[in-house]
């Protein structure tokens, strides 16, 4: 399940390569609120993907959508999905985080959910030592991926074959 950042990901972006690539097994968020992100959207949205699932899903989401993500899973530690990769989250204390998704927080608590925290060291909207920090409120797992930038089209990642290794690895282990 595609959980993208602001404005959603362009077709070039990492994330619609992936969901391209798995077809119908692949859905992506829908909220309302992609240029103005409304935390209660977003997680209404993501509700609505998982109750539409067959099975528990992976959310494998990136920058304003590893908060959305990392905000529901504290209210819905369940068993509703089956994990979290999450991909370069921006700090909303930074003075670069959008005004307009003011309302997203950092992670507030630890999450049964298996979940993985991918780092890029160089992401200019999160340093990696707020990162880590991220990914110990939730008690996550840390991947870093050294200097990516914001693992994004900018970043130059393309498809991102080694992201994709690292989703299949985390996937298989759950």
């Amino acid at each position: 399940m595609i959980v993208p950042g602001i404005w959603n990901s362009d077709a070039d972006h990492w994330q619609s390569h992936w969901q391209r690539a798995e077809g119908d097994r692949a859905v992506r968020i829908a909220p309302t609120s992609w240029s103005e992100p409304d935390p209660r959207d977003w997680s209404a949205a993501i509700d609505r993907a998982v109750a539409a699932s067959a099975e528990p899903p992976v959310l494998v989401a990136h920058s304003l959508g590893v908060l959305a993500v990392a905000s529901w899973l504290t209210e819905h530690d369940d068993g509703r999905v089956a994990g979290a990769f999450l991909v370069a989250p921006p700090d909303p204390a930074a003075p670069g985080f959008p005004v307009a998704a003011a309302g997203f927080t950092a992670p507030t608590g630890v999450v049964r959910t298996p979940t993985t925290l991918v780092v890029s060291d160089d992401d200019p909207y999160c340093s990696a030592e707020r990162a880590l920090a991220m990914a110990s409120t939730l008690g996550a797992s840390v991947v870093r991926i050294g200097p990516l930038q914001h693992v994004n089209v900018a970043s130059g990642v393309g498809e991102w074959p080694d992201g994709r290794r690292l989703l299949e690895e985390f996937a298989a282990a759950l």
